[in-house]
C-alpha cells in the first residue's frame, strides 16, 4: 500500500504519542519491579500531559476496565485520551499460544480466538465508558494471519503494531484496515531499567537473536530520551507522521518521568494529536493501494 504522510494546514507535520496500559494481574516485569500499579503510574503520567495538554493514545487491555476501573476512569474519561484496544488478558495463559504458533503458525490463537478475544475486549471498553475501540495494538505486537481481517469485521479500523522505521504514516491494508507501525525508538526493549539491567539484556539478545528496526542495543532512559527527540525531528523533515509509543510504567521505573517530561517539552511545542485524527478519509483508500 501507497503510505499517506499526515500535515495539517501550514505544512506542519503531527505527532501521534501512544502508550499500552495492561492489568496487573498479569505481572509483568516492570509491574513486578513497582510499588505502586501500572494504572496509578499512568495516573502520574497523565499529569505531566495535561500541565502541556499534550493528547495520548493509550491501547487498554480490557482486564484493566473490569479488575481496576477505579484506577482507570481517570485515565479513561480524560478529553486528552483516546482509547484503542490491547488484547483482554494479553495472551494468557501462555501455554495455549505457544501451542497455537507451533500447530497453525499464529500465536494470537485460531481465528475464533482472536475473534472472541476482540469482541471481549471491545465489550469491555464500551460498558464502562460508552466508547466503542476502533483502534488496536496487540500485546508485544504480536501478529497473527488473521489479525486484520478479524479486527476489520469487528469495527476496529487501524492496527498499531510493530517497528517499522521509514513508515511514512497510516497504510491501507486491503483486507479491511488502516496499518501503522511505529517509527521512534520504542522504550521498553530499548531501555536499562528494572529487569532490564545489562546483564539481562545480552543474556536475551545471545538467546533470542533479538533486534527490530531500531537495532538490538539498549540504552539509559537520558540517551533514549534524546533519540526520542532527535528522531521526531527527523520524521518532520521527511513529512513522516510520528508514532511514538512510552510506556507510563517504564517511565517510572527508569527515573520517575525525569527524561520523559524533557519528551513531552519537546511535543508541547509541536503538533500532537490522536491516531484517529490522521487515518485518511475513505476516498483516501483507493489512493493508498496504488
Amino acid at each position: 500500500g501507497k503510505e499517506t504522510g499526515a500535515r495539517i494546514p501550514g505544512g506542519q507535520v503531527m505527532i501521534c504519542l501512544t502508550g499500552d496500559l495492561h492489568h496487573m494481574s498479569l505481572g509483568t516485569g516492570n509491574q513486578q519491579h513497582s510499588d505502586i500499579s501500572e494504572l496509578k503510574t499512568s495516573q502520574l503520567y497523565l499529569d505531566i500531559l495535561r500541565s502541556a495538554q499534550i493528547k495520548v493514545t493509550f491501547f487498554i487491555s480490557g482486564l484493566c476496565f473490569v479488575e481496576e476501573w477505579d484506577d482507570l476512569e481517570p485515565i479513561a474519561n480524560d478529553p486528552l485520551v483516546e482509547i484503542g484496544g490491547h488484547n483482554y488478558n494479553c495472551f494468557k495463559p501462555e501455554i495455549w499460544h505457544r501451542v497455537w504458533k507451533k500447530l497453525i503458525g499464529s500465536y494470537n490463537g485460531p481465528r475464533w480466538y482472536q475473534d472472541l478475544d476482540t469482541k471481549r475486549t471491545i465489550r469491555a471498553a464500551q460498558k464502562r465508558t460508552g466508547k466503542t475501540i476502533k483502534l488496536w495494538r496487540n500485546h508485544m505486537y504480536m501478529h497473527g494471519p488473521y489479525t486484520e481481517s478479524v479486527l476489520a469485521k469487528n469495527g476496529v479500523i487501524l492496527i498499531s503494531d510493530g517497528v517499522k522505521k521509514d513508515s511514512m504514516g497510516p497504510v491501507w491494508d486491503d483486507r479491511g484496515i488502516w496499518s501503522f507501525p511505529i517509527n521512534v525508538i520504542p522504550d521498553h526493549e530499548h531501555i536499562y531499567h528494572a529487569e532490564r539491567t545489562r546483564e539481562w539484556v545480552a543474556w536475551w539478545q545471545k538467546r533470542y537473536n533479538w533486534s527490530d528496526d531500531f537495532g538490538p542495543d539498549s540504552y539509559s532512559v537520558e540517551d533514549w530520551a534524546e533519540m526520542v527527540i532527535e528522531q521526531l525531528k527527523e520524521n518532520e523533515s521527511r513529512g513522516a507522521v510520528s508514532n511514538v509509543i512510552i510506556h507510563p510504567i517504564t517511565m517510572y521505573l527508569a527515573d520517575r518521568f525525569v527524561s520523559v517530561t524533557r519528551i513531552v517539552d519537546y511535543l508541547a511545542t509541536r503538533k500532537c494529536v490522536h491516531i484517529s485524527e490522521i487515518i485518511p478519509p475513505d476516498s483516501d483508500r483507493q489512493e493508498a493501494r496504488t
